[in-house]
């Protein structure tokens, strides 16, 4: 009895890692791969990524991509894109910003996560540089761009003609 009483609690403990996995693999909940690479041999600002293949640009047809954030409640930041939508062909390498700024008097860290919208496209939202890889500290009254590099990967459903970006930010525990 006590040996069930154990591995319950050790399965309570896995489940939300393991739902993180499955999430990233499937695009479940609207998550988004990791850290991605850059394909095409240079990085953003001209630094050497890996030298894979480049993906296949799909010419032949055209995702609307739409930004979006919110901060969540307690958190005295404000944040918006400085793109709303940009019109993408899937395969092309895009870098858009975000402008996040501290309205407190005070130093704040938090932490973005995103989500994309349909589900089915986010298996196929490949984020290679973005603020929300790590937590972010503002200083009080400071405002930062902060960029966000991405590929559409041209395998994305033919029915897929438009997905949304949203990014929701937390306070990270312990900053009140």
């Amino acid at each position: 009895l006590l040996l069930m009483v154990a591995g319950a609690f050790a399965f309570a403990f896995a489940l939300v890692p393991l739902y993180n996995v499955l999430c990233e693999a499937t695009g479940f909940n609207g998550k988004t791969a990791g850290k991605g690479v850059i394909r095409d041999g240079f990085g953003i600002g001209g630094l050497q990524a890996a030298a894979t293949p480049a993906p296949k640009v799909d010419t032949g047809r055209t995702v609307r991509v739409e930004f979006t954030g919110t901060v969540m409640p307690g958190l005295p930041w404000d944040m918006r894109p400085l793109t709303l939508s940009l019109d993408i062909h899937p395969g092309e390498l895009q870098q858009v910003s975000y402008l996040v700024r501290n309205t407190s008097d005070r130093p704040i860290t938090g932490q973005a996560v995103p989500s994309v919208t349909p589900g089915q496209a986010a298996q196929h939202f490949e984020k290679i540089e973005c603020f929300c890889f790590s937590q972010q500290t503002l200083g009080p009254g400071e405002a930062r761009e902060m960029p966000l590099a991405f590929i559409v990967k041209p395998e994305v459903a033919k029915d897929i003609s438009h997905i949304t970006l949203s990014y929701a930010f937390f306070g990270v525990d312990g900053q009140r």
